[in-house]
């Protein structure tokens, strides 16, 4: 165990006669540990797009809302009349009549 240890210390398991299995192994654990690097940088850089992408949505429909709430106020009947009198328009006094027209036949 000891002289397999020191073996592995002083790298004389690279150039003995069983080298070229020890190349093959430590290039195929060195590209595996590549890859697998380069997944996880991959996930890392999705997951913050995704955060990126649920603040903005969150945002928007903040926006959204916001918007509906002013169209809203914007649309009662009272809002609509005090823009008018700012305009010089005011309500008519006299209620709306039905104009009915008969066909000729």
């Amino acid at each position: 165990m000891k002289k397999g240890f020191n073996n592995i210390l002083k790298g004389t398991f690279l150039i003995n006669e069983n080298a070229p299995k020890s190349w093959r192994m430590i290039l195929f654990v060195s590209v595996l540990a590549i890859v697998m690097i380069a997944s996880s940088h991959s996930a890392d850089k999705k997951v913050h797009h995704i955060a990126r992408l649920n603040n903005e949505a969150k945002e928007l429909r903040s926006a959204f809302v916001d918007g509906r709430t002013r169209l809203m106020e914007l649309k009662k009947e009272t809002v609509v009349e005090l823009k008018m009198e700012k305009k010089g328009l005011a309500i008519s006094e006299i209620p709306p009549t039905k104009i009915k027209v008969k066909s000729q036949k």
